[in-house]
């Protein structure tokens, strides 16, 4: 069994609300994680079977947060026209 941790300092309430709405176990029960709300940060807590599992459940995770960020980025862009 192997584990991570990825802690996001920025923005925690979002990035919380954000990751409400997705399964947190993959189909295959290979990998699963959960997200804890810590002071102001959220905390995912990854669970995996196997290391390719593992990485596709980090990467699950990275790739939401890219969306997130780049449309933060986007708004922000857009307020200052």
């Amino acid at each position: 069994m192997l584990s991570a941790e990825i802690t996001v300092k920025e923005d925690a309430h979002n990035i919380e609300k954000l990751f409400s709405a997705e399964d947190r176990e993959f189909d295959n029960k290979r990998a699963s994680y959960e997200i804890k709300h810590e002071k102001d940060s959220v905390v995912f807590k990854i669970s995996a079977k196997d290391s390719s599992a593992l990485r596709a459940c980090l990467n699950s995770i990275t790739k939401l947060l890219i969306v997130y960020e780049k449309s933060k980025n986007a708004i922000k862009g857009a307020d200052n026209e």
